[in-house]
């Protein structure tokens, strides 16, 4: 009996060897397959940058009113719009043709207008790629230009999770990013970027909830902090998506 328990203690320990590498591998993946779990996760179709989309946001500031927004993002049609009521109601509008601004539905506006509430087709096009970049993530890690560094295990918030390191060539951008995924089921659960990682500038943004439309799971509400102070900047949350067509404009 003794030599039965010994012979399968050797065999259990010799499988366990076996297989150990194995499992850590498994709990570490490449940035490569990360990548892949996290956008099969949030968009296994790949419905985000192939349609064209309306999103309706509140978005909270500390030292402001909240600002009820609506944008429509189209990546293959080249097309934006947006419409953003607080105080007043900015709304704009750009396509590979046309980039045109209205404050409180005037077209017409002074210069005075323009740099108060900083109406400009260069700072729509902030706002078109603001939009694009971060409510397509983690889909737009496949973009050109992408440099994916090694996984780590490390933990965001108090929460054990898989970071990955992102860097850009110089034509796409500068800054450092870090981002976050659940280590069972790779959501994205945060990310922080760097414009200058050794003065520890930039923010960082936790992500809370999901919103399931679509066929695609996209994070609810992202809120922002500095990484200096720990300042808390804003929150934006995600109230409806929804299936413009390629050819609608969007509802007001």
């Amino acid at each position: 009996m003794n030599d039965d328990r010994s012979t399968i203690l050797r065999a259990a320990l010799l499988l366990a060897a076996l297989l150990l590498p194995a499992v850590l591998a498994a709990e570490v993946p490449s940035a490569e397959e990360l990548v892949e779990r996290t956008i099969a996760y949030h968009d296994p179709e790949g419905h985000f940058l192939s349609g064209a989309w309306c999103l309706r946001f509140r978005e909270t500031r500390p030292d402001a009113a909240d600002q009820a927004s609506k944008v429509l993002v189209d990546v293959p049609g080249e097309r934006f719009r947006m419409v953003r009521k607080a105080a007043h109601e900015i709304a704009g509008m750009l396509d590979p043709d046309n980039c045109a601004m209205t404050l409180d539905g005037r077209a017409e506006l002074t210069d005075a207008e323009r740099e108060e509430h900083r109406l400009s087709c260069e700072g729509l096009r902030f706002m078109r790629n603001y939009y694009v970049y971060l409510w397509g993530l983690p889909m737009k890690l496949r973009d050109p230009g992408t440099a994916l560094g090694e996984v780590s295990e490390t933990a965001f918030m108090d929460r054990p999770v898989h970071g990955l390191k992102v860097t850009y060539t110089p034509e796409v951008g500068k800054d450092v990013w870090y981002f976050y995924f659940d280590r069972e089921t790779a959501a994205l659960v945060g990310y922080r970027f760097y414009h200058d990682e050794a003065k520890g500038d930039g923010e960082y943004i936790v992500l809370e909830g999901e919103h399931e439309a679509q066929g695609m799971r996209l994070p609810e509400s992202r809120a922002w902090y500095t990484h200096q102070g720990e300042r808390y900047l804003g929150t934006d949350i995600l109230l409806a998506i929804d299936d413009c067509g390629r050819g609608e404009g969007q509802e007001e």
